[in-house]
């Protein structure tokens, strides 16, 4: 029996009854795993996030959505629920511990691909539908965001069970299938908690995937029996007592906030700096749908060839649309498509099963070897900018791994095996991924100046929740929501005053290099006296400043003793003269 025959007999294994939805699940828990526990705390959006979570834990109000003393209204409350529950469950919010933080987004993930799974069961067989979750599952895209403790993945998970059922629904009136009253609540309570989560960008994808679906069959009864109106008071239900409850707790603040300085902007022009042109996604589609951008020339032709074929229309309609709206949206970030990706999957497997022709394997071949050697080229990059000789091995096995990925896949998708290249490839990239985010940038330590600094601090001694130094520590010219998070809520974000201030009171104090002539001055004014403890350099990757914090402590005037070295635990260093602190 040939190889082919073998993958074929155990993909029938594999994708029947509810094993098919498992494995897509387990696939993408795997993926997603090593980031969620490898990967520091990210700024700016997880910290902010993880940190208003963390707010409501230590207050026990979990209607306003806050970081530090700010109101953060940006997106509804629902990530921070199952962030919140999650944190309770497997940790404290003492500890921040991110990963604990993360799990709600990486069963987001697992939903989507045990969603994508059931709902191309609708119009292609166990076998393509299994393909096509396992693949959403192992993509790039999808396993990253399945560790990043924010919206998305969760969005993807809630955005994909919706339009599962919605895709039953029409294929069942189509006479293809049967879909009951079970399916059009899994509709609903998909659209529900899309929205709790992220506001109206799940009815975005529903509405427009009706639209489309009505303009191209110039018929909208079957849409009178998804039950409009229980569906919709579900959505009020779950929605709404939250959305009063912070109406009443803001006084109407929060929608003004959210629609007018958050949704607003994003729809007039590059908010944040995140703009782009028209095309953008598309032009990042080789790194965003790695590795499996090898098989989407495939999936066009398909697409092009059956587009008549209901499943085939259903997939179309929810992915065009979906995704010209975010190529037309002015800000663009590369997730932003995530919603409409299963749709795009559900037509890779399709091509896969239906045989690639020639020219859509040598297409396929060429933007995976773009793919490949692109991301290849950013571990080496990041090796040089920020690593050091013990990182050398671990780029040059991510980089090889990127590049194996690509040869291989091409090799098996030329030779016309397109089992062998999708089991070989979803292997080697879901290996690559790992490498990438478990490994490799998790040691580019010059990347992670908020962690750094919480170990500088511990190291020393004065690390205020340990008890042996008061806080909360002040810190002057560096103030990215990950430090937050990582030192605590009542953590000091002000100026080379608030530093002095902290330091005559006993408390640490950290100063970026560009405060530090006014600090100094400042100082010898007060008359503090302080030890230099420790120099941390590395850079801020949210806006590329090179970083350089010094880390002291205060010695009370009242006790006028003088100064003593630190004390001699691993990593620390001895008190040096201000203008030449030690480099850690």
């Amino acid at each position: 029996m040939s190889l082919e025959s073998r993958l074929d007999a155990l993909l029938d294994t594999l994708a029947k009854g509810w094993r098919g939805p498992a494995v897509a699940a387990l696939i993408a828990f795997l993926a997603g795993l090593p980031g969620v526990m490898a990967m520091p705390s990210l700024d700016r959006d997880e910290s902010r996030f993880a940190q208003a979570t963390a707010q409501m834990l230590e207050t026990g109000d979990f209607v306003s959505i806050n970081f530090q003393d700010q109101s953060r209204d940006k997106k509804p409350v629902g990530i921070h629920w199952f962030q919140a529950a999650s944190v309770a469950l497997f940790s404290s919010v003492e500890d921040r511990d991110i990963w604990a933080y993360r799990i709600p987004s990486l069963l987001g993930a697992m939903l989507a691909a045990a969603a994508c799974v059931w709902g191309a069961r609708a119009f292609w067989g166990d076998r393509t539908a299994l393909l096509a979750g396992a693949m959403f599952a192992a993509g790039f895209l999808l396993s990253t965001e399945a560790f990043i403790a924010k919206t998305d993945a969760m969005l993807a998970g809630c955005t994909t069970l919706a339009m599962a059922a919605l895709a039953r629904l029409y294929g069942a009136s189509k006479g293809i299938g049967t879909a009951g009253w079970r399916t059009r609540l899994l509709l609903w309570l998909g659209i529900a908690f899309g929205v709790l989560v992220k506001g109206p960008v799940i009815l975005m994808v529903f509405l427009l995937t009706l639209a489309a679906l009505w303009v191209w069959d110039r018929d909208a009864k079957w849409m009178r029996n998804l039950s409009w109106g229980w569906g919709l008071v579900l959505v009020l239900a779950v929605f709404g007592p939250w959305a009063v409850a912070i109406s009443v707790a803001s006084d109407g603040a929060f929608w003004g906030a959210a629609i007018g300085g958050d949704l607003a902007p994003k729809l007039a022009g590059g908010h944040e700096r995140h703009g782009g042109i028209f095309g953008y996604h598309l032009m990042v589609s080789p790194l965003t749908l790695f590795p499996w951008i090898l098989l989407v020339p495939a999936a066009v032709m398909l697409a092009w060839k059956q587009r008549n074929e209901p499943g085939v229309r259903f997939a179309l309609c929810w992915l065009v649309p979906t995704w010209l709206a975010f190529e037309i949206l002015p800000t663009k970030l590369p997730h932003y498509t995530l919603p409409a990706h299963a749709a795009l999957f559900w037509l890779v497997a399709a091509a896969v099963m239906a045989a690639p022709g020639r020219w859509t394997r040598i297409a396929g071949v060429a933007l995976l070897g773009l793919g490949g050697v692109l991301l290849a080229g950013v571990c080496i990059a990041a090796m040089v900018e920020y690593g050091d000789q013990p990182d050398l091995i671990w780029t040059i096995l991510t980089a090889g791994l990127f590049l194996a990925t690509a040869i291989a896949g091409g090799i098996l998708l030329y030779r016309g095996k397109p089992l062998g290249t999708v089991v070989t490839v979803g292997v080697l990239g879901l290996l690559s991924h790992a490498f990438i985010v478990g490994q490799l940038a998790p040691r580019l330590e010059p990347l992670w100046l908020a962690r750094r600094t919480a170990m500088a601090l511990e190291r020393t001694g004065l690390d205020p929740r340990e008890g042996r130094a008061p806080g909360p520590v002040e810190v002057a010219g560096y103030s990215e929501p990950s430090l937050v998070f990582a030192l605590g809520t009542r953590t000091g974000l002000g100026g080379p005053e608030d530093a002095v201030r902290a330091l005559a009171e006993g408390r640490p104090a950290i100063v970026e290099k560009r405060e530090q002539a006014e600090f100094l001055a400042l100082m010898k004014a007060s008359g503090v006296k302080v030890d230099p403890i420790t120099r941390l350099k590395a850079i801020n990757y949210s806006n590329g400043d090179d970083m350089d914090l010094t880390l002291y402590r205060g010695v009370p005037r009242a006790t006028d003793l003088a100064r003593q070295p630190a004390a001699a635990t691993p990593g620390a260093r001895t008190a040096a003269p201000v203008s030449e602190p030690d480099e850690e």
